[in-house]
């Protein structure tokens, strides 16, 4: 039991708490319920957590506010809860630093999905020096999938958060092949897209600009049937050992 994943759940909601913590229990996660930012902050100090789930409306700290704090000091992956119909609130927590978004009312075993979804999206974080990994340079940026970071050509990192890194990712080991929007949501999210999903639109809009191509569009390109490209070379550098060396 103590190497199941523990997953911290925020939310001052207190029927909400105890229906997923008896629910991620049965599912074999360690869980960690907490009511607020305050008592969010003493379960993390407390010991490792590997993944929050936390409500956007606390009752002494946003959500959103709070989100950003953890991404600002740690990678551990988080997963937002809203009751807002809004897209607006949503894709704030994407640019925070989010990983992924569920609207209230939700069924449980769609959040599991999300919670374990994400969770195969960043296990290659803490297993970096397991396997070597390749890193790819494109339009005068470099990517490290092992660091999960983008330097510019001037070796200055480009300070992209969990969702645009993995969207650029999606582009970078498919080089030249248009993605569609669900095609995105799929590779990113690791879950069927909904019909129509802004989140995409909205993370390209800031990838864009993060690397410079708001505007001109030379690296990435729109196209008619509802998709991008990415436009630029991309060479991927050969995996290199523990020890810096060439691997064989």
């Amino acid at each position: 039991m103590e190497n199941n994943p523990h997953v911290l759940v925020v939310d001052d909601d207190q029927e909400i708490r105890k229906l997923l913590g008896r629910y991620l229990q049965g599912q074999s996660f360690r869980v960690s319920l907490a009511e607020d930012g305050r008592s969010a902050e003493r379960c993390l100090a407390a010991g490792r957590i590997d993944l929050v789930v936390l409500d956007l409306m606390l009752p002494d700290i946003s959500g959103l506010d709070l989100c950003r704090s953890l991404r600002a000091r740690s990678r551990v992956p988080i997963i937002l809860l809203t009751a807002l119909k809004e897209d607006v609130d949503r894709i704030i927590g994407l640019e925070v630093g989010a990983d992924d978004y569920l609207g209230k009312p939700f069924n449980p075993r769609e959040l599991v999905a999300r919670i374990r979804a994400v969770m195969r999206r960043t296990a290659a974080v803490e297993t970096v020096g397991a396997a070597p990994q390749q890193s790819f340079r494109f339009g005068g940026f470099s990517a490290s999938p092992a660091t999960r970071s983008v330097l510019d050509a001037g070796g200055i990192e480009v300070p992209l958060t969990a969702a645009e890194f993995d969207l650029l990712m999606a582009f970078l080991e498919r080089p030249g092949r248009m993605l569609s929007r669900d095609q995105l949501l799929d590779i990113t999210q690791g879950r069927n897209a909904a019909a129509f999903d802004r989140s995409i639109d909205v993370l390209m809009s800031r990838l864009r600009r993060k690397l410079g191509d708001a505007g001109s569009f030379q690296m990435f390109k729109t196209l008619r049937n509802g998709g991008y490209q990415l436009a630029v070379k991309v060479e991927a550098d050969e995996p290199r050992t523990s020890h810096g060396r060439d691997a064989p």
